[in-house]
């Protein structure tokens, strides 16, 4: 999960499976780190799993409204889409990685340390997300 204003990874959930498990953690962690207002807008694109009624349940306890994208617009998921180019070609491509935990450890430590922390983006000013949000901090 990203928020679209810093571009910080706020949620995020592995495993080998894709399943409601995982996209539901994936959003807990997101709302356990944000705590947003009631009518945040959550958008995603339109895979079974964010449209499942399971996950459209956990948006509407935390007074989330789901936004989804249209059919066969790429466009309009681009952000999330560019995280996760750059996650395979700034991580994944570059190395072979023997167990399932040593690339659990390689994406946390890409995710928490490099990518919120570190990676500057030219949207934010060439800035980290988590520079840019303290900075803009009200």
């Amino acid at each position: 999960m990203l928020d679209l204003y810093s571009r910080k990874v706020v949620g995020w959930s592995l495993s080998d499976k894709s399943n409601q498990i995982l996209v539901s953690d994936a959003l807990t962690m997101a709302i356990m780190q944000r705590n947003p207002e009631p009518g945040l807008i959550h958008h995603t694109d339109r895979g079974r799993l964010y449209a499942a009624h399971q996950y459209h349940a956990l948006l509407e306890r935390h007074q989330m409204i789901p936004g989804m994208s249209r059919k066969k617009d790429c466009w309009d998921n681009a952000v999330a889409e560019i995280f996760f180019n750059n996650l395979k070609n700034e991580l994944i491509y570059h190395q072979r990685y023997q167990t399932r935990e040593g690339l659990k450890a390689a994406i946390f430590d890409y995710i928490e340390i490099f990518y919120n922390r570190q990676r500057i983006h030219q949207t934010l000013g060439y800035q980290s997300p988590n520079d840019f949000e303290t900075m803009n901090a009200a």
